[in-house]
Parts: C-alpha cells; structure tokens; sequence
C-alpha cells in the first residue's frame, strides 16, 4: 500500500484546519469572556450605558447615555439591545449587550476569511482569519462592548466584495455598497471614507473600467439607501439631534493637529498590536516584491496605506481605529505565511509553543495564589493590587481551564508538520491564555475594575430628597452610575448644572462655595485623581 502523506494523516488537528475545527476554535475565542464580569472603564461601560437607555427609554433613533443625548451611529447599539431582549431571561443587560460584538467579530472573520480565498486561494485563506483573531491588539477590543467592531465587519464585507468584483460584478458591487452604508449606520462617515478610494483604486485596475465604475456608483446608491433611512428619520423627528450628530462628524475631519506625530505613535504602536501579521506582512514584501503589481498585493498595500493616512489626520494613533488597520495587514500577511523559511517557520513555532506554555503555568500560579494564598509571595502581590478581594473555587470554572489546558498540551504534542503550524499554535496559545483569564483571573479583575460598590455608596451617600446632581466626570462613569443606581447627572457647564446643590467631580479640589461630603473610589484606585468626590452648595452661595 502507498504510504500515506504526513500532513493527510489525522496527528491531532488536521492543517490547514478543516472548516469545522477553524470555526469551533473562533467561536470559542470569541465568545470566552463575553460574559461573566461588570461593564469595565471607557468603551465597554458607555457603550453599555447607551444599550441600557436604549433598552429602558426606547430611544432608537436617537441615543442616549445616562439621560443626556449621545450623536452617535445606532447600529451597534441597535444589535446589542436587540440581544439584550433576546436574552433577558437569562442574562443581565451588560452581558448580552457584548454578544453583538461577539456576532460582529465572528463575522469580521467570516469575511476576511471569503476575502483572502479570493486573493490568495482557498488553502491559504484559513490563514486570514487566524492572524486577524491572533493579533494582539485585536484582543482587547473582540472582548468588550465596541461600536468599532461593527465598523471593522463593514470594511472586512468590502475587501471581500471589491475581490469578487472581477469574477462576480454584481455581487461584489452588492456586497461592498451594503458594507459601505451599514458601516456609516456602526460609526458615521469618516471610517467608512477611505473605503471610496480603495474602491476607486480597484476600478482603475479592472479590466472593464467602465461596468466597473458603474457598479461602484450603483454600488453608492444602494449604500446611501441604507443611511439615509435613518438620517431622514432623525430630520423629520429630531433635527436638533440630526445637527448635533453632523457637527461631531465633520470636527472630526483634519481633528488630528499632529497627523506626522499620529504617523511615528502607529510606527510604534503598530509592531506589537498587530502582532503575528505585521512581520508576516514585511516578510511579504520581501519574498513577493517582483509581484507587488498584482491585485492580490496591490490591493491591501494601498488599503493599508490610505487608512494609516486618513486615521493620521482625522482620528490619532488610538486602540480603537487601529482596528481598521488590521485587516489590510493581514491580507498582505497571508502569503508570508507559508513562504517562510523552515528555520523561521520552526523559530516561530517553538516560540509560540514555549511562550503560551509559560503564560499557562503563571495563569495557574496566579489563580492558585489568589484562592489558596500560595505562592505566598504572588498572594501577597495580589493582595496589594486589588486590597480586600478574596478568592472563591469554582467547580466550574476550574473544569473548563483544566479541559483547555489538556486540549493545549494535546494539540502541540500531536499537530502535524505544516506552514499552517506556527499561527495555528499562535492562535490556539492565545485562546487557552483568554480562557485561563476568563475563567481563573476573571473575578479578581472584576473586582478592580468595576464602578458597582462605588456607585452604590454613593447612591448612600445621597439625600433622600435631592434636586439635580452636577457632574465633570467621565462618560464611562457616567454611564455605570446610571446602569447600577439609576444615578443621572447632567453637565456641570450647562444652565441646569450651574443651579445644582450637589456636585460631582473627579479628585477633591478644593472649590470656593462647596462643601466635600462624601469620596470614594474602587479598591485599586490609590492616587486622589482616581476617586470621585460629591460636594454640597454651602448655604448662601448662588449658583455658577
């Protein structure tokens, strides 16, 4: 008999990975963690805040956080409080609210994954969606409450729709302009803006310019169709919001005043955020650069550099929009992948498999010293970094990190030899690391992390019979006090906010005609800057 081929023999996960392996492998990245913690600091709570108005006021055309009008594309918030009815009867609103950025990255995948099979080919294709997820930066954001997501869907749906433009015209024109205006619809005008020129690019390369420049403008049309739903019914209902919604957008154009230092922070950002695909990408350009005219080349070298410009200019070197730089990068990564040379390939194999093996041993030394106070030392670390937490065993918690930690130990003694080898351990290292967080970690962060105990003493604090609260605190914050206490605040600077008898501010400055009544903060916030203060209008003091 013939001798079987090593990479067809079933040694643990078959690589490439088959499509039922990939997709078990993302879900269960994706959706660890989603649930189980508090809404957390920034994103994850006011966009939270905005579900919970949404799903307590009905607000959908119009936004809001914690009581106050929140210009800003509803289509996130639309998903995530369609979830949170969905599942209400067995989550709480902050925890099924983060299943529609599960839904959202789960089809950001989907789509980079149909897009690299168009550029690249279907054996390399699995590659994409395993760099986009493995990516450091990526991470952080699949995780949490963010309206970025959905704009990160969008732009993934448009590569995959300008790569069918040649082979499937109506198709692909289909898909890019539904991408175009549901991404406008996920976070307005400016991330959706360089998606214009790429699609320009892609026309003026196509061998039928002109069915092609038609398509894009049908293509336009239909994307407008889908915006413009919604803007002409704020201008009929709410103009003033429609105004409001349009003056934030158009500040954001050229808002970065230091585009050049923008550009140096995403050179220093950028190698570690988009860890394994940024060297991937550069090994591209070395090994490919006879071939940086084709279209499987072109086309992401030209996304990438026109999004870096725009984010530049208009949105700064943040976390976020940094998002959009990702799928580009991996698109021109994709080849690098099995191009590598044996010695890399097997260097980067190792270091994967050493790495996450040691992030598995700290993760089980951390939750042991955190539930069993052992090793002293680390208990004694954990302790001075979250002050009064005290851990609890969980049965259940224990058995899914001790089942990922065997599927670990299983696929890398038994992975076969493949290209495809060095980011799949990348991407299944990571997973167990998010789970070993997830379900070991979870609630001591939790216990740091959320405004919960803080919002319920001062909702203590509170007279039982008070007027309005005045506030210069965080939108994140705003929006916990809302969600926990139904603590609603309005601006300090606003007219309403100048007559107020209670003060809410961040620190405990001292301030002419008030009186400190109550401070508090989360267990880990040390410095007085962390804490928030409630003041009290001394007697005989106007208001200003």
């Amino acid at each position: 008999m013939p001798t079987q081929p090593e990479h067809s023999r079933f040694k643990g996960m078959p690589l490439p990975p088959s499509g039922l392996a990939l997709a078990v492998l993302l879900v269960l990245y994706i959706f660890t963690g989603l649930i189980g913690h508090d809404p957390w600091k920034n994103d994850d709570a006011v966009t939270i805040g905005v579900v919970h108005d949404l799903v307590t006021n009905g607000h959908w055309l119009t936004p809001s956080l914690a009581g106050r009008p929140y210009p800003d594309a509803p289509l996130h918030y639309w998903v995530a409080a369609a979830s949170s009815h969905l599942f209400a009867w067995v989550l709480p609103v902050h925890e099924s609210a983060r299943l529609a950025s599960g839904l959202f990255t789960l089809l950001s995948l989907a789509f980079i994954y149909l897009a690299a099979r168009q550029l690249h080919g279907r054996e390399l294709a699995p590659a994409a969606p395993l760099l986009l997820a493995g990516s450091i930066g990526f991470l952080f954001h699949a995780h949490e409450a963010q309206p970025m997501l959905a704009t990160l869907t969008a732009h993934t749906a448009a590569y995959w729709g300008l790569s069918e433009l040649p082979r499937r015209p109506l198709r692909g024109a289909s898909c890019f302009g539904s991408a175009l205006g549901l991404g406008f619809l996920a976070n307005g005008a400016l991330p959706m803006l360089p998606l214009l020129p790429i699609a320009a690019f892609v026309v003026w390369r196509s061998e039928n310019r002109q069915r092609s420049a038609l398509l894009l403008l049908a293509s336009l049309l239909l994307a407008s169709a889908f915006a413009g739903a919604w803007l002409a019914a704020l201008f009929a209902s709410s103009p003033a919001y429609l105004a409001e919604f349009w003056q934030l957008e158009l500040s954001q154009l050229g808002d970065d005043a230091q585009p050049l230092l923008s550009l140096l922070n995403f050179s220093m950002l950028l190698p570690w955020y988009a860890w394994p695909a940024f060297p991937l990408a550069g090994w591209t350009l070395w090994v490919k650069r006879r071939q940086l005219r084709s279209t499987a080349l072109a086309l992401p070298i030209v996304a990438f550099l026109i999004i870096l410009a725009v984010l530049s200019v208009s949105l700064g070197a943040r976390s976020a929009p940094a998002l959009l730089l990702l799928p580009p990068l991996v698109l021109l990564a994709v080849p690098g992948v099995t191009s590598l040379r044996r010695g890399a390939a097997n260097a980067f194999d190792w270091f994967n498999m050493i790495t996450f093996s040691f992030f598995a041993v700290l993760a089980w030394l951390g939750w042991s010293a955190m539930v069993f106070g052992w090793p002293e030392q680390l208990a004694r670390q954990a302790n001075r970094q979250e002050p009064g937490f005290v851990g609890q065993f969980s049965w259940l918690n224990v058995s899914f990190a001790v089942l990922g930690t065997l599927v670990w130990c299983w696929l890398i003694a038994s992975s076969p030899r493949s290209p495809m080898r060095g980011i799949m351990h990348w991407m299944a290292g990571l997973t167990l690391f998010w789970l070993l967080i997830a379900t070991l970690w979870m609630p001591w962060i939790d216990y740091g992390k959320t405004y919960r105990p803080l919002s319920a003493a001062l909702a203590k604090a509170l007279p039982a019979k008070h007027g309005c609260i005045a506030a210069n605190v965080a939108d994140s914050l705003l929006a916990s006090l809302d969600y926990f206490d139904g603590i609603q605040t309005v601006a300090r600077e606003s007219a309403e906010g100048r007559s107020c008898d209670l003060l809410l501010t961040h620190g405990s400055p001292t301030i002419n005609g008030w009186q400190k009544v109550w401070q508090g903060g989360r267990p880990g916030d040390r410095r007085d800057s962390e804490k928030i203060s409630l003041y009290r209008r001394k007697a005989g003091h106007a208001g200003g």
